[in-house]
């Protein structure tokens, strides 16, 4: 497939704020991945059946990618605190994955934490996600020693600074 055409596919995807209508959409892209490599943790529960009330009315945001009015693809904004946030629960539909969806969900991820006056993005992952560490790099994050998760599979954490202090502080995930 061509670069052109691929843009121009991509073209008509539009990333959207969260809706009571996509929480279904939402939480199964997120099982998707997640049970492909490993077992469903109490704190994706959490986030995955509550998110409206983990996630967006904590002072976070859910933005969604949508084919044609099909949700394919999603992220979280989790507020953390002090200006600081985590981009959590990313997931895009195996139908549409290489497609540049992750990358348009990740700017306009970026874009709204910076509206909402981030100073700091913070993420948990696995190495073994090979795509999404090499997405995030590309978004400008780097790689950190960071404090506990809660998690077990969590086996790499990154940031990205969009200004503010940048405080060396170990970052702790907030309890869901």
């Amino acid at each position: 497939m061509t670069e052109h055409y691929q843009r121009r596919k991509n073209a008509k995807v539009e990333i959207v704020d969260f809706r009571s209508e996509h929480a279904d959409a939402f939480r199964q892209m997120n099982l998707d991945w997640i049970t492909l490599y490993w077992e469903v943790e109490d704190a994706d529960r959490l986030y995955l059946d509550n998110p409206r009330e983990k996630i967006l009315e904590p002072g976070g945001a859910i933005l969604m990618a949508l084919d044609e009015g099909e949700a394919v693809g999603t992220v979280a904004l989790i507020s953390m605190g002090n200006g600081s946030y985590e981009l959590a629960k990313m997931a895009v539909d195996a139908r549409s994955r290489g497609k540049g969806v992750g990358w348009r969900l990740g700017r306009a991820l970026l874009g709204r934490a910076r509206d909402m006056g981030a100073t700091r993005v913070y993420l948990e992952s696995n190495t073994v996600l090979e795509p999404a560490i090499s997405l995030y790099r590309k978004l400008g994050f780097r790689s950190i020693e960071g404090g506990a998760s809660c998690y077990d599979r969590c086996n790499i954490q990154m940031e990205i600074w969009l200004g503010g202090d940048r405080s060396t502080e170990t970052v702790e995930h907030p309890n869901p």
